[in-house]
């Protein structure tokens, strides 16, 4: 028991030797963020297919006058996700006019000139606010009455949701 006692001794004498002989060290980072500016998304101008026929369909694309159109607002240059909500069909009452087909564009300046084509319908995609912090989407489609198609004022709501990532 005695050997033990002396060991025990001299292991607590080494290691605290050891605890004094070294020294604590530590450092610093800093923790930083960077808060963009809150997008606002406008629907600035609505889808209209104007006048339209049974059995003819009619296609707005979005460098016509009657596309509709999204401003946006955004921090400069960032990177935003557009996506789309879409209506199936335009509604009258009960009777519903279908909508083929959905066409998109995007450009940090309000024309359709050199603009970035996308398919709403497709999912989210991917743009970039300017340097001055806008970008403008604009949709267009097609819709295709029946020949029986009801005479009537359809109506249906296009969402344009945008996020950063």
């Amino acid at each position: 028991m005695r050997i033990l006692t002396k060991v025990s001794a001299v292991v607590v004498a080494f290691m605290s030797l050891n605890a004094a002989g070294a020294s604590a060290q530590s450092a610093n980072i800093n923790a930083t963020a960077t808060v963009f500016q809150a997008i606002t998304v406008t629907g600035a101008r609505y889808l209209s297919f104007g006048n339209v026929f049974p059995v003819v369909a009619k296609t707005v694309v979005v460098s016509d006058a009657t596309s509709g159109r999204f401003d946006l607002t955004g921090q400069s240059s960032g990177n935003v996700n557009v996506s789309f909500t879409l209506p199936t069909n335009l509604t009258s009452g009960a009777n519903n006019l279908p909508i083929g087909t959905w066409t998109g564009c995007t450009n940090g300046t309000n024309t359709t000139t050199g603009c970035t084509s996308f398919t709403p319908s497709a999912g989210a995609t991917a743009s970039a606010f300017s340097g001055a912090g806008a970008l403008f989407v604009w949709v267009g489609g097609t819709v295709s009455p029946a020949a029986n198609q009801a005479a009537g004022a359809y109506t249906g709501v296009v969402t344009l949701t945008a996020a950063y990532f």
